[in-house]
């Protein structure tokens, strides 16, 4: 019996759990624009060379985490792939970036990246053995790193470039 009049109790509150509802809500909820990612690069112009700007997703931070390669996260081998292979903000001819430039573009001052990420980032500079060098964005410094693990990915290119 006591389990009957629970059942019931619980049934009556889940039913009536909408409290204070506005029943002249719109049956349709608009979503601002500025919800959607949109392309997004940045350009030093001391070094003539643009860079990825693009926003991380939950599916990439995990594939940093979890040693796996998904778009802006993965192994060196998948990085380089990454940006030879990406097509973003109408140019075809990215490249992973030098540790040089990885550099440089971190040591600016202020954050001149809209988005991103507290991990290390791949260049394609190769340290010593099969490792490959990538930046830490905080201190702008390189460190050497085994190339089968999972890290972020920034490409970058080349401003003179007309390639499409």
């Amino acid at each position: 019996m006591k389990k009957i009049i629970l059942m019931a109790f619980v049934t009556i509150v889940a039913v009536m759990g909408g409290g204070n509802a506005v029943s002249t809500l719109p049956k349709v909820v608009k979503i601002s624009a500025n919800t959607c990612h949109k392309d997004k690069t940045f350009v030093d112009k001391n070094t003539n060379l643009m860079w990825q700007d693009q926003h991380f997703t939950d599916v990439e931070d995990a594939a940093f985490k979890n040693n796996r390669s998904v778009a802006k996260a993965g192994n060196h081998k998948h990085a380089v792939k990454y940006c030879r292979t990406l097509n973003y903000a109408g140019y075809s001819d990215w490249r992973l970036p030098t540790k040089d430039e990885l550099m440089a573009v971190h040591r600016l001052e202020g954050q001149v990246f809209t988005n991103f990420r507290d991990g290390d980032f791949w260049t394609s500079t190769q340290a010593m053995g099969s490792k490959y060098y990538v930046v830490y964005p905080a201190d702008a410094y390189p460190y050497e790193r085994n190339q089968k693990e999972s890290n972020y990915i920034r490409c970058v290119r080349c401003v003179s470039s007309t390639a499409k």
